[in-house]
């Protein structure tokens, strides 16, 4: 089993806490792990990204050559595509079709939509309004995640488990919205 994931976004949409998931449900399975992540800023509004290497043998470095990532899952759809060249042929892309427009020369949203519509393998949900809809508003990053589990190989109970771990000591209440929003995005899979 190998999965390299490319997770990218916007500062304060919650790629890092999608990573902390994922690495703890692969570690509770005995699977290796290595993470490198880029800041391009400390303050919210800066491009986040993480590659995430996942396999049952051991792994010799934690960056992610260009046409070798398995999944892109992305907060934000410009972002995904900025990732476009290191996506394996037969890769997928979840991705929000929110755009966080953080610079002034934003590309055009209805090309990006269509870029996106033109991957093989793509999922693209307004995560941000089925969060607000289904009132776990702070829990948009997680819908996307759910949506890409089938993408990361990682069975759905093993990510249930790892939100409990993570999330535990923030309360149930903080436990069962991001299991909600998991399911939320379970629903969305193709």
């Amino acid at each position: 089993m190998k999965t390299d994931i490319i997770l990218c976004g916007v500062g304060g949409q919650g790629i890092l806490s999608i990573a902390t998931i994922i690495g703890e449900a692969a570690m509770k399975e005995n699977l290796y792990i290595k993470q490198a992540e880029v800041h391009g800023m400390s303050q919210r509004g800066g491009d986040v990204q993480s590659n995430l290497r996942i396999s049952s043998t051991p792994i010799a470095s934690d960056l992610i050559p260009l046409g070798g990532a398995d999944v892109i899952i992305s907060m934000e759809p410009m972002e995904a595509l900025r990732y476009l060249p290191f996506l394996a042929k037969d890769g997928w892309i979840i991705t929000s079709s929110t755009p966080f427009v953080n610079i002034p020369n934003y590309p055009d949203i209805e090309k990006i939509k269509q870029d996106l519509n033109e991957i093989k393998n793509v999922i693209v949900l307004d995560i941000e309004q089925a969060a607000k809809d289904n009132a776990v508003p702070r829990s948009a990053n997680v819908i996307l995640l759910g949506a890409a589990q089938k993408a990361l190989g990682i069975e759905y109970d093993k990510l249930e488990e790892a939100i409990r771990r993570v999330f535990g000591r923030k309360g149930e209440a903080v436990v069962d919205a991001n299991i909600k929003a998991l399911a939320i995005g379970k629903a969305a899979q193709k």
